[in-house]
């Protein structure tokens, strides 16, 4: 990568399976032109969420393909094999649903002790009070802002109570005086980029309501653009 991403306020994080997975590394350049500089990579089980579209072969191939940080979102029922299969891969960082975990401090613990940040998934309706023992060993915390598996469901959109808990989960990270990221996830639009992108939260990933097909490298470029404006704006 040609510049440190992880400082910035604001990151961009196309979702991989919103790619044309028949042209993956194509498109992927195309992520590349646009100047993002990273990827959000969703590993599946079929249980955890009813659908499984990206294999671990598929990305350990990519990573030969491309300087971009890999950031995983395990949404599986078992994390720990598919942990190891994706630190093998050389992500970046791997983020697992708290709700799965048996051992959520200790895995915490694994995915840090090889030398990859980490952190924890939560979905909608799970509390944050679920993370009152371990948000100090958290890289970053992602908000599931819909439901697993009913992305492909047009009618499903984010909870009512989205905002509530992205700003209280702000106010737990400041007064600890952290620097866990904040990931939202799930039907994120850019209108959500603006607002919560000067400080609220900080990794965005892009899915099909950021991202045209028809029109990707246009897309891609609107919501980095958006970011980068952000990025260069005072702090609130």
């Amino acid at each position: 990568m040609s510049r440190e991403i992880w400082n910035d306020r604001c990151i961009i994080s196309p979702s991989l399976i919103c790619l044309d997975l028949c042209n993956l590394e194509q498109q992927v350049r195309m992520v590349e032109a646009s100047g993002i500089g990273m990827l959000h990579v969703d590993i599946l089980d079929g249980h955890f969420s009813p659908s499984m579209p990206l294999g671990l072969d598929t990305v350990k191939q990519l990573r030969k393909k491309t300087d971009l940080e890999l950031e995983a979102h395990v949404m599986t029922t078992a994390p720990q094999y598919f942990v190891d299969e994706l630190l093998d891969c050389g992500v970046s960082q791997i983020v697992f649903h708290i709700e799965t975990a048996d051992h959520v401090d200790g895995l915490l613990n694994y995915i840090h002790g090889r030398g990859v940040r980490a952190g924890v998934a939560l979905k909608p309706a799970t509390s944050l009070r679920t993370l009152d023992y371990v948000l100090d060993k958290c890289d970053a915390v992602l908000l599931m802002l819909i439901n697993p598996g009913f992305a492909q469901c047009a009618g499903e959109a984010q909870v009512l109570y989205a905002d509530r808990k992205i700003r209280e989960l702000r106010k737990m990270i400041d007064e600890r005086g952290l620097n866990t990221k904040i990931i939202l996830d799930g039907r994120v639009s850019p209108e959500n980029i603006q607002t919560y992108g000067a400080g609220t939260a900080n990794i965005f990933v892009a899915g099909s309501t950021c991202i045209r097909k028809d029109d990707l490298t246009g897309s891609l470029k609107k919501v980095n653009d958006l970011a980068g404006r952000l990025n260069a704006s005072p702090v609130r």
